[in-house]
């Protein structure tokens, strides 16, 4: 152990020059630092919730040679404000709009599509932008169904597209820093990753179906997922609680933690063992359609005997670990433990109270040295800036977040789901990712598509 403190001292000087924190530069800088001649075009498809921050921090890049050219949306209601917010980071230059998503892969003029639909939309939108030659950032989980996913993957390397998935850690200087510390030994061998989603959330009603609003082409916004007639409380977000269209909380916010355990875990592989449990508590169905668990529990094994477990709290609570964490992650090793809450990270060795290391400490800036596999946060616009560093180099290699990574990482909330909602421990074939003799849990690694809104067999 005394090594290991040595080495850290010594690292720590030689790495005060490192980015601590968040990017240096905001995504607005980034039009000073990347010549305009290298332009990127691009579409930007489903623009409500995560659409508006897609919208921002890449029409932020306007003086960097990327322009945001069309905005798409099923529902009209949405374009007003977007294109003002737009046009404001594109010295007034306004992008068209669109409703069907297929005119926008008919462009030849857009190089790259940014997709923030509901997460039942984010397979078949990627599948069909690669399949028209763009390029795609895709928001979390990268997908509705592990099969999609890795539908997804295929589509990406068939089509030579950079598919990058939006898992925003993975391009934040703090986080990547904790990352290293872990991979190079700082607590020990980690052998136990806890990620937390700790987030109350209230009853948001019950309606009747009824007629969709005029500014809403419901059938498109239903797409690939079975019919259902139109209820206001199972649209607009409120979709996030319903199978047939999201993947609760746990599948929600939850892809980022499970990102940042597995990422620690150092783990490319598929856990073979998973079993979660859960339940919604303290909200009536009688007051609100949510089918969705808001209190879920589950627990990861890979074949080394390493664990991942997940909590995912929806009612009222506190914070866990000395610093709080409730949207977070805490490792545990052999020889100490650490806590990751936002872009904030603070190591403990053994039964020490007080952090050695940490992104706030001289010592956490230097992760514990050694080659290390990660390549630095990008200087400006994040994991946004690094999706368009991969279009215009046409690597995926240069990618924070390939979609085999993000497709990794997305499976594990997809597979608790299914542990979850047949109430069995399941055991799980990575290599093939199908589940070992359940076949109403294999099932459910797909799903059945309307037409002729279909996920393709063979992209």
């Amino acid at each position: 152990m005394s090594n290991r403190r040595n080495f850290i001292k010594k690292t720590a000087a030689g790495a005060a020059g490192l980015a601590v924190g968040v990017p240096a530069f905001s995504a607005k800088s980034y039009r000073n630092i990347v010549g305009a001649n290298e332009r990127v075009v691009m579409g930007i498809i489903g623009i409500r919730g995560r659409g508006g921050s897609l919208i921002e921090n890449f029409s932020s890049m306007y003086g960097g040679g990327v322009e945001i050219k069309t905005l798409c949306d099923v529902d009209s209601d949405t374009f007003a404000d977007r294109i003002k917010q737009a046009a404001a980071n594109q010295n007034g230059k306004k992008p068209g709009t669109e409703k069907d998503m297929r005119k926008v892969f008919d462009d030849g003029d857009i190089d790259a599509v940014g997709i923030a639909t509901p997460n039942h939309w984010h397979a078949l939108s990627a599948i069909w932008a690669c399949q028209a030659g763009k390029h795609v950032y895709v928001e979390k989980p990268s997908s509705h169904n592990v099969w999609e996913g890795r539908k997804m993957i295929e589509a990406a390397r068939k089509y030579d597209r950079v598919v990058q998935v939006g898992f925003q850690n993975r391009s934040i200087s703090n986080v990547m820093q904790a990352m290293e510390f872990l991979h190079n030994g700082g607590i020990g061998e980690v052998f136990m990753a806890r990620g937390t989603c700790f987030k109350p959330r209230d009853s948001f009603g019950i309606a009747e179906d009824s007629a969709p609003p005029a500014s809403l082409d419901y059938d498109m916004w239903l797409g690939p997922a079975t019919y259902r007639p139109y209820n206001e409380k199972r649209g607009h977000y409120n979709w996030h609680w319903h199978w047939n269209t999201g993947n609760g909380d746990t599948g929600n916010q939850g892809p980022h933690q499970f990102d940042v355990a597995r990422w620690g875990l150092g783990k490319k592989v598929h856990p073979v063992k998973v079993q979660s449990m859960g339940g919604i508590f303290g909200v009536s169905p009688k007051e609100c359609s949510q089918e969705t668990p808001n209190t879920q529990m589950s627990v990861f094994e890979y074949e080394d005997g390493k664990i991942l477990e997940f909590e995912t709290r929806g009612r009222y609570t506190g914070g866990e670990a000395n610093t709080g964490v409730k949207i977070g992650n805490i490792f545990f090793g052999t020889e100490g433990w650490l806590e990751v809450n936002g872009s904030t990270w603070k190591a403990y060795r053994e039964r020490e109270e007080k952090p050695f290391a940490g992104s706030d400490m001289a010592e956490g800036s230097a992760a514990v040295g050694g080659d290390s596999s990660f390549r630095t946060a990008p200087s400006s616009g994040g994991h946004f800036a690094n999706f368009i560093d991969g279009v215009r180099s046409g690597n995926r290699f240069d990618l924070n977040c390939d979609i085999a990574v993000g497709h990794m990482s997305s499976a594990l909330p997809l597979i608790a789901n299914i542990s979850l909602r047949v109430g069995e421990s399941l055991r799980f074939n990575g290599e093939f990712e199908k589940f070992i003799d359940n076949n109403e849990a294999n099932m459910m690694l797909t799903r059945k598509y309307r037409a002729p809104y279909v996920v393709p067999e063979t992209v």
